[in-house]
């Protein structure tokens, strides 16, 4: 978020009201990308990174809450838009910081462990 080249989109913050899922916190459903805070903590900062290039975030994610964005909304610090009809998401990197000053990192797709 401190990069100049990084162009920071305000993706739509859904509140979910309290629901625990056992999912994993990082869906994609048609070319919809979703990020759910499953902790108890408010994440801020939050950058998402599909496939090492394409990026957008929020200044806060809620305890609970959920961040949803199209694919196409992620792009590179040129200004490249993700386009589904050409690529394919292979990886998606999620960080932030949580309210106690902890890092936060998820992981989706091909370098999941």
């Amino acid at each position: 978020m401190r990069s100049s080249r990084v162009t920071v989109l305000w993706l739509a913050l859904l509140l979910t009201g309290g629901c625990s899922s056992p999912d994993d916190p990082i869906t994609i459903r048609e070319n919809i990308v979703t990020v759910e805070n499953q902790s108890s903590r408010d994440w801020r900062n939050v950058v998402v990174t599909v496939n090492d290039h394409f990026r957008g975030g929020v200044g806060t994610l809620t305890a609970r809450g959920r961040l949803t964005a199209p694919l196409s909304q992620f792009q590179t610090g040129l200004g490249q838009r993700f386009d589904a009809g050409r690529q394919s998401v292979v990886k998606i990197d999620v960080t932030a910081t949580d309210d106690k000053e902890q890092p936060v990192r998820l992981e989706w797709g091909a370098h999941k462990r």
